[in-house]
């Protein structure tokens, strides 16, 4: 998801309520504080977004500036906002009613609500449904702007990303990318073990931990207690880090050579491990994490309505999570996508090969067999499934295509500071004072 998307997503957060150049107020009182391209902002406007962002501010926890810092940092802003906003409409950039739709429907499944309960909250803090739609096609306008016009101008040459991947590969310090051998000393766990009988083992493990921290030696623990391969003191090799149980690398990341680990668990029983050797990798390794996901696809049309879809998989929904209902069965049985017949399941998944509204429902799916509101995208309407996810290795293809990627969202600030900083200087401003 590239910046711009993010922004967006931020900017869209309930919680991060509209510019209030967009609330309706009933304060009589008014006059202009600034004229962009002879299009006027207002004290109202500035005020109240002054209030907003103070308020969110204190709310987080941030430090708030002064009152007049705070004025000149949003009346900067709002001064901004209105010119790029021009420069769009002078581009033609245009955003339809659809999008505007499937943007707020999708802040309102990440605040757990449906539409109706998030204009209503909108409505509790003074906005009107046509000012917070408005917002959000403003905030559309200038995502896309920016990728026209930002996005578009960065350019990343093969020398440096060869120069990236030089500096990377210096400093690689990700444990599941380096080499480490272990040694480890297993206890192992029956598998009808009682509680009692776990308690006692883990007290039995962590005595030969802290026998083994004592400076016993190692070898002779391993060859008196472990359950493992006891040959070469209980060595499991030089591997690299995302070939050995997830748990290992975790526990022994913050070790040096010759010290022991805490006791680690797992489904075999209790681990006491201890690291002999670190290399870093001969190459730059990059992993990441894949999804295997399923889903469920509606599709609006004549016959259906978007709030009717949603309704549809928010029911189905209610019937999974209860244990009523199957996913994969509902998925055969709803669903009007492709993958229907194999009960939803979309394969595995790397980062960024799904649209962004569905990429991020997915991502907040935290345990197996979760199950996500519905979630509107382009394609319509879905309801998704957290089957599964691993870690695995990029080809050299793809460690250029990321480092390339990290390259171009690095330079994306600067980039779009100059670009603004241009459209603000062809911009005629001018700033008033306040009458007497």
């Amino acid at each position: 998801m590239n910046f711009c998307v993010r922004a967006l997503a931020l900017a869209c957060m309930l919680t991060v309520s509209v510019p209030a150049s967009m609330a309706q107020t009933s304060q009589a009182a008014d006059y202009i504080v600034a004229v962009v391209n002879s299009e006027p902002i207002t004290f109202q406007e500035m005020n109240l977004e002054v209030r907003r962002v103070g308020q969110r501010l204190a709310q987080q926890g941030r430090p708030v500036p002064g009152a007049d810092e705070l004025r000149r940092l949003v009346l900067d802003r709002l001064i901004n906002d209105r010119a790029q906003l021009q420069l769009a409409r002078e581009q033609g950039i245009r955003i339809d009613s659809v999008a505007i739709d499937r943007a707020e429907q999708n802040i309102a499944s990440q605040n757990g609500l449906d539409v109706d309960a998030l204009r209503q909250k909108a409505a509790n803090d003074g906005f009107s449904v046509t000012s917070f739609r408005n917002n959000l096609r403003d905030q559309l306008i200038l995502n896309r702007l920016h990728e026209r016009e930002v996005e578009s101008s960065i350019r990343i040459s093969d020398v440096d990303v060869d120069r990236a991947i030089q500096e990377q590969q210096a400093t690689n310090t990700d444990p599941f990318a380096q080499e480490i051998n272990l040694a480890q000393i297993l206890l192992v766990l029956p598998e009808k073990a009682s509680g009692e009988e776990a308690a006692a083992l883990l007290l039995k493990a962590q005595k030969l931990m802290q026998r083994a921290r004592n400076g016993e030696d190692f070898n002779a623990l391993v060859q008196e207690f472990s359950a493992a391969d006891r040959r070469n003191g209980g060595q499991i090799g030089l591997r690299r880090g995302d070939r050995l149980p997830p748990a290992f690398v975790t526990a022994t990341q913050g070790l040096q050579p010759g010290q022991v680990s805490d006791v680690v668990r797992t489904g075999a029983g209790f681990h006491i491990l201890k690291l002999i050797e670190r290399k870093a990798p001969e190459r730059l390794v990059v992993t990441m994490v894949q999804t295997r996901a399923r889903h469920i696809l509606l599709r609006a049309n004549a016959q259906m309505t978007q709030a009717q879809a949603i309704a549809r998989l928010t029911d189905a929904r209610k019937q999974i999570v209860s244990g009523q209902a199957d996913f994969a069965s509902m998925a055969r049985k709803m669903s009007q996508d492709t993958s229907a017949e194999q009960g939803g399941d979309l394969g595995w998944a790397s980062p960024g090969m799904f649209v962004p509204e569905f990429e991020e429902a997915m991502g907040r799916l935290q345990e197996e067999g979760a199950v996500s509101p519905p979630v509107v995208s382009r394609f319509g309407v879905h309801l998704i499934q957290l089957n599964d996810r691993r870690r695995v290795e990029l080809s050299p293809q793809q460690v250029r295509e990321s480092v390339r990627a990290q390259l171009r969202q690095s330079r994306y600030e600067e980039a779009y500071t100059a670009w603004a900083r241009d459209v603000r200087a062809r911009a005629f401003v001018e700033l008033r004072e306040a009458p007497l």
